[in-house]
């Protein structure tokens, strides 16, 4: 969901300008900021200082000359629907003084068009044809940072991380594809700040939605064409289960059989969610699918577990997620930890302790199984019987091998679950030294970003020590050393 405008900015933009440039100062220094940034912008500053993105010294790349973009527009998905764009966006930003910018999938800026005053100016920043705006590359902007996001954004003045473009402001809507959902590209609006107008997101990313929509109605378009094309394949199975898919394994068509509305044909032979099995055969443009009558697979469910870091517990059955609770967490957290199964006795002493009640553990079982599945937990003694990707386990299989593992903060962190507290605790332990002992600049640097190494001066004198001379991120290290003493 975009963000709304910001009340200061439509007040005054000069003074909100200044207030943000006080923040960006503030914060990239490490003292007291007279504001805190917006929680958007804040994290992707984090994302680009850790891409090593200088404030100070740093234009996007140049990747092609605009005389060599003619083969890679044409073929680009979004080329047909530029016509579009133009007549929503185009008009408007030139009585605005602004640019309309179309970018592919990893921001390089394919097409710009817009007021001739503005682009003379945009090209002295390189806010070109051909130059690449990906956070990775040039920092926060709106182009990057929606691509990043997934999300409209709009971008003020000194909310750019990179300095040079503290007089610009730009709102970007990302662009997805209808038949895959991947993404194409953002569609992004940049000025001066003195003419930013608070209608300026809503619109672009009302042309976003026009421009998926023209996007859909070409798609139902050739999926007709290869319907009608193909159905011949489809009643040559005279009733026997089968469909017509795409080229991208969307359902276009079916015989005798119920099926989700894509299915995985990167592999020839297919498992179905309900267990049946399948062939895929080329077609053109699509695939005819065969299913076998009478053949079914068991297949444990995939449970994935989000329990590292400061934010909610998060949990999945088959890419479903699933509402979890803390007191869910922790059971889930302990099966996962015991896989060979716990008993009502033995998961009660480890969840409360000397005041652990069987009745309530098997209740909380209950309805655990009832929202996973009863293939997900299962009972005598209660163990997992899916395939899980925790976090958690993933951190501590590497740590153990003595490798730097990926490291979102401590395991469930408001858990008074004694055992889950002792594994929190060894867990974090267990990690910090590896990163002590072999770990790399960036491996700190997320360390350090955590609530378990934000005050850890050990970790921070690692870091300092690893971080290059010219990194930008030095500075703040150091001040918050500093403070602590």
């Amino acid at each position: 969901m975009a963000e709304r405008p910001v009340p200061d900015l439509l007040r005054d933009p000069e003074e909100y300008a200044r207030l943000l440039r006080a923040v960006h100062e503030a914060v990239l220094s490490g003292v007291p900021s007279p504001r805190s940034p917006r929680s958007l912008i804040s994290a992707s500053w984090d994302r680009s200082l850790a891409a090593s993105v200088d404030p100070d010294r740093k234009l996007p790349p140049v990747v092609y000359e605009r005389g060599d973009l003619a083969d890679l527009r044409d073929a680009h998905p979004l080329a047909p629907v530029l016509p579009l764009l133009r007549q929503t966006l185009v008009s408007i930003a030139d009585d605005a003084e602004h640019i309309m910018i179309v970018t592919d999938a990893d921001g390089l800026i394919l097409w710009r068009e817009g007021a001739s005053e503005v682009c003379r100016r945009a090209d002295e920043v390189r806010l070109a044809e051909g130059t690449r705006w990906s956070e990775d590359e040039i920092g926060t902007n709106a182009m990057g940072t929606a691509l990043a996001t997934g999300e409209a954004v709009q971008i003020y003045s000194a909310e750019h991380l990179v300095r040079t473009y503290h007089t610009w402001t730009c709102a970007a809507a990302p662009l997805r594809d209808p038949d895959t959902g991947a993404l194409l590209g953002a569609i992004d609006v940049s000025g001066p700040l003195r003419t930013v107008h608070p209608a300026m997101l809503a619109l672009v990313t009302a042309s976003a939605s026009l421009a998926e929509g023209q996007l859909r109605a070409q798609l139902a378009v050739r999926d007709e064409r290869t319907r009608r094309a193909n159905m011949p394949h489809l009643e040559a199975l005279r009733g026997e289960p089968g469909a017509l898919l795409s080229a991208s394994g969307r359902v276009l068509a079916t015989e005798a059989c119920d099926l989700p509305s894509t299915v995985d044909v990167r592999r020839g032979a297919v498992a179905l969610p309900d267990g049946r099995l399948g062939t895929v055969e080329p077609l053109p443009d699509g695939f005819l699918l065969r299913v076998k009558r009478g053949t079914r697979v068991t297949r444990a469910p995939k449970l994935s577990l989000q329990f590292l870091g400061d934010g909610y517990p998060s949990a999945t059955v088959d890419g479903r997620e699933v509402p979890i609770t803390l007191r869910h967490a922790e059971i889930l957290t302990l099966l996962a930890l015991h896989p060979g199964g716990l008993t009502a006795d033995k998961l009660a002493w480890q969840l409360y302790g000397d005041a652990g009640n069987p009745v309530t553990v098997r209740a909380e079982i209950h309805r655990l199984r009832g929202q996973l599945g009863p293939d997900a937990v299962r009972t005598r003694p209660y163990r997992l019987g899916a395939e899980v990707d925790a976090d958690f386990l993933r951190a501590r299989n590497a740590a153990r091998r003595g490798e730097v593992a990926e490291f979102a903060g401590p395991l469930l962190p408001e858990s008074e679950s004694p055992a889950v507290r002792e594994e929190r605790e060894s867990l974090t332990a267990l990690v910090r030294h590896v990163l002590l002992t072999n770990g790399g600049a960036e491996a700190l640097w997320s360390y350090w970003d955590t609530s378990c190494g934000v005050d850890d001066l050990e970790i921070m004198d690692a870091l300092l020590d690893a971080l290059a001379q010219d990194d930008p991120r030095r500075s703040l290290v150091h001040t918050h050393r500093a403070r602590l003493g």
